[in-house]
């Protein structure tokens, strides 16, 4: 499927989603709240058939975060970006995806550990790398601790 092909579906089923072919893969922009809407469609829709998820991870913009969705269909042999952007970076919280792609639940956990997002009706978030006690978020912009080298 052609990017022009993906994103006029991904129009169809969400409307006020943007997009951006400058990189390697077509990025879809999307508010978070919408990010389930989407994802579920994306999934079991057969003429899209996005069955694999690669990868997950957060970026802290300082003033918000994004959430990145790298999808794969293994059939169809086509690739996206999803990047939902959450508002609240005091207390990022987003559905979780553990439902669509099971793969999912170590990766929000990761992002959970590192980012400190929270995720919604997931099943076991916990940290995963990180001891219970840590205090903050090493891979947010605002993170800081006694050991940090400043420049």
């Amino acid at each position: 499927m052609t990017n022009e092909e993906l994103i006029n579906k991904i129009s169809s089923i969400l409307p006020e989603s943007t997009f951006d072919e400058s990189g390697e893969f077509l990025e879809v922009n999307i508010p978070s709240s919408d990010l389930l809407t989407l994802l579920n469609e994306l999934r079991i829709n057969k003429s899209l058939d996005f069955d694999y998820l690669f990868c997950l991870t957060c970026v802290d913009w300082k003033e918000y975060l994004v959430m990145v969705y790298h999808l794969l269909s293994k059939e169809l042999k086509h690739t996206i970006v999803i990047k939902a952007t959450i508002l609240d970076s005091m207390n990022p919280e987003i559905e979780t995806i553990c439902n669509i792609w099971r793969t999912a639940e170590f990766h929000e956990r990761e992002v959970y550990d590192l980012f400190g997002v929270k995720f919604i009706n997931h099943p076991d978030l916990r940290r995963l790398f990180l001891e219970e006690s840590w205090i903050g978020y090493p891979l947010r912009k605002n993170y800081t601790d006694e050991n940090m080298i400043e420049l």
